[in-house]
């Protein structure tokens, strides 16, 4: 068993493209392992990003699901080009939001 924090993640089509609401909306849900209190992050991009809501769950739920696997994933040269960006991206967030 993998340690950390293990979330269910789940989308849900909730209005397309053209304003209409499906009857029968796509979802996909999975889980994913962090070594990281995800949901205590995302009230921390609330509280000092300059963000809205939405915006704030939306860059701290993806780039800790971005992170993670990255790093599980670290021999793969597929996220060699986002590496260095992103590390240096999110030590700037967590400067930003660092309580």
């Amino acid at each position: 068993m993998a340690s950390g924090y293990t979330y269910e993640i789940s989308l849900k089509l909730v209005r397309a493209r053209d304003g209409s609401v499906p009857t029968d909306p796509a979802s996909l849900t999975f889980e994913h392992v962090s070594h990281d209190d995800i949901l205590g992050i995302v009230e921390r991009m609330r509280n000092g990003s300059g963000l809205d809501s939405n915006a704030s769950a939306a860059v701290a739920v993806g780039t800790k699901l971005l992170g993670e696997v990255m790093i599980r994933e670290k021999k793969n040269p597929l996220f060699d080009p986002l590496r260095a960006g992103l590390h240096e991206f999110i030590a700037s967030l967590k400067q930003k939001t660092a309580t």
